[in-house]
């Protein structure tokens, strides 16, 4: 079991952590016809306008309502109901996530009893959007939290509650905000290929091919429907992965009876088999020829990547839940863990992360503790510290601004663990082929 190291610093230095209400805005941008909007102030909202449109490289429909100098001492429900009533009507959404920030939650105001008023008052303008409050303030938790309240506040306030016939080709996925949008096509292609039907929430990956239309949509397009959301309950099962949609497939099975199981992880072998045999076991139905192939490709992956990855030391830095994902996918291959950092405690999922501790901190955490390490694992605020340690940088997480394709990478089940061993192979073959050869003098140049 890891022990967790608690920060001591009074201030991040090149900071990992990026903040809960952004997560839910990434989680309610999973939902088609979606509009998250952040109650607190104008530049908390552009901060994290800029974080998402650089990572996703394209425009990202975001809202504020735009709290002041005097809504943030006399009380901003009239902010909030502006900004709710005007982009309804303006945008005409499905879904409008309400996402809190530390600004609006220090003042501990009833927020949820503000929206209620506003939807009692303005019935008619609202009845074709749902109205949906995830309480995430920024002093608290990290973008997991946010993604999980989000969701849980999605099922809580729109599925139909009562247990009810269930369909059994149809499975619920609740994946995690590690998950990139090749993760989740896969994933979808996976259980259709076993002749079920998945319900995923939230799909981030709806509206990835929009940009090239030329046409700006004021509020999210593909993903998930509303209505889609109401009939959870219709489920003969419910797959959540990371322990940070725990809580989505508990309210799930609260409200509706639906049992859900919990997979830590999607990446490395053991992991896809017990899917795979998952799968296999909810729709009867063989093990398709093209999920057979991609294992056995896996497994010459993994017999090829062991010559370059064996005892080389990695250090990684995420958020929980993707931090184990890579850690035990590291391990597999023989190589060792020196370093984990993370951003919060709270996640259970540290306890079973194959290291001595792990350090809840920042960038310069991670650098002082990968002084002898191989290669760096974190997102691209981390490419300052490989740079001056000297090491590859493999980006992974939120945000990656400085290449482009970063939702296209595919890092779960048979597939995308196979990529992912090329992918770290290759980075280390690179940055060896790099350094000058040992005992090796450079001959000196003479002049005639």
């Amino acid at each position: 079991m890891a022990r967790i190291l608690t920060k001591t610093k009074r201030a991040a230095i090149n900071p990992l952590k990026v903040s809960q209400p952004l997560g839910a805005a990434l989680a309610f941008l999973g939902i088609d016809g979606a509009l998250p909007i952040l109650h607190g102030s104008q530049g908390c909202t552009s901060f994290a306008l800029v974080l998402m449109v650089r990572h996703f490289k394209q425009a990202v429909p975001l809202q504020t309502t735009a709290m002041d100098a005097i809504t943030s001492v006399m009380g901003a429900a009239d902010s909030l109901e502006r900004a709710i009533v005007e982009l309804a009507a303006r945008t005409r959404p499905r879904l409008i996530g309400i996402c809190t920030t530390a600004l609006a939650e220090t003042r501990d105001e009833d927020i949820a009893g503000d929206i209620v008023n506003i939807k009692s008052a303005h019935s008619q303008e609202l009845k074709d959007s749902e109205v949906v409050l995830a309480r995430t303030p920024d002093f608290a938790g990290a973008v997991e939290e946010g993604w999980s309240k989000a969701v849980t506040a999605i099922i809580e306030a729109i599925t139909r509650h009562g247990t009810r016939a269930r369909d059994p080709k149809k499975i619920v996925i609740f994946p995690g905000s590690n998950m990139t949008v090749a993760d989740i096509e896969h994933l979808r292609e996976t259980i259709e290929s076993f002749g079920l039907t998945p319900m995923i929430l939230p799909d981030a990956s709806g509206g990835s091919d929009l940009t090239a239309s030329g046409q700006w949509a004021p509020i999210a397009r593909g993903g998930t429907t509303v209505e889609q959301v109401r009939d959870l309950g219709a489920a003969s099962q419910c797959i959540a992965v990371g322990e940070q949609m725990r809580r989505p497939a508990e309210a799930l099975q609260g409200l509706t009876g639906v049992p859900y199981v919990m997979f830590e992880s999607l990446t490395g072998l053991n992991n896809a088999d017990r899917f795979a045999w998952l799968l296999k076991s909810i729709s009867r139905n063989d093990v398709p020829t093209t999920v057979r192939r991609g294992r056995l490709q896996l497994q010459e992956a993994m017999l090829g990547g062991h010559f370059l990855l064996a005892g080389k030391k990695i250090a990684i830095a995420s958020e929980p839940d993707q931090l184990f994902q890579f850690a035990q996918f590291f391990i597999s291959m023989g190589a060792l863990l020196t370093a984990a950092v993370t951003t919060t405690s709270h996640s259970t999922v540290l306890q079973l992360l194959p290291a001595d501790t792990v350090q809840v901190g920042d960038l310069a955490d991670l650098e002082q503790l990968a002084a002898d390490t191989d290669l760096l694992v974190t997102h691209s605020h981390g490419r300052q510290a490989a740079e001056r340690l000297a090491v590859p940088l493999m980006r992974i997480g939120f945000p990656i601004f400085d290449r482009i394709g970063s939702q296209h990478k595919l890092n779960i089940l048979y597939r995308g663990t196979r990529d992912m061993i090329y992918e770290v192979g290759n980075l280390v073959q690179a940055d060896r082929d790099r350094q000058p050869p040992l005992n090796r003098s450079i001959p000196a140049v003479q002049v005639s």
